[in-house]
């Protein structure tokens, strides 16, 4: 593993310039930018004082997991179509029944609704893109339309219906699709 690459890409991120860098490790600036280069290698007790001056360690450093995926495009979509409820859901974040919340994407046809959920800990977020709907909670119906908004805390019964269809985005915390 070539260390000097990564040693100053964490320095630029860092902010400092070489000098400083040697500065805080007390060492020299011809050091830093040979160690770069990969022209030298420290010592293990040399490079965790680099390390630490850096905000790292050596565990952080060498560990070469793969960043997690940010940003999901269609390929990375998962979709169901849905029949009996008229509705197609798209799991725009894969996988996201692992985390917090879980962001979908419904299209509901004309008549069609979600599921009826039941009552559970968690909260529901959603924005309409286009059409109208009636989110329903517990015996209560709200309607929203394209560009509007909807917050509930999920303690009570609830789901989304649409008698012209609509497109939202819908999140869902903790995940419950």
């Amino acid at each position: 593993m070539q260390i000097g690459p990564k040693i100053k890409e964490l320095r630029v991120i860092k902010g400092l310039t070489q000098e400083e860098l040697a500065d805080r490790a007390e060492l020299s600036k011809g050091f830093i930018s040979q160690l770069e280069r990969d022209l030298t290698s420290p010592s293990i007790a040399t490079l965790m004082d680099i390390l630490q001056c850096l905000g790292t360690n050596l565990n952080d450093f060498f560990n070469d997991s793969p960043e997690e995926q940010v940003v999901f495009g269609k390929v990375d979509y998962f979709e169901k179509y849905d029949c009996d409820l008229q509705n197609t859901i798209q799991w725009i974040i894969p996988n996201a029944q692992k985390n917090t919340m879980e962001p979908i994407l419904i299209k509901l046809e004309p008549g069609g609704s979600t599921y009826p959920d039941n009552p559970h800990e968690g909260e529901e977020f959603g924005y309409i893109l286009s059409g109208s709907i009636v989110v329903v909670i517990g015996s209560k119906q709200y309607k929203a339309k394209k560009g509007e908004s909807f917050y509930f805390k999920a303690d009570k019964k609830h789901y989304i219906t649409s008698k012209s269809g609509a497109t939202l985005i819908w999140v869902s915390s903790p995940p419950n699709f």
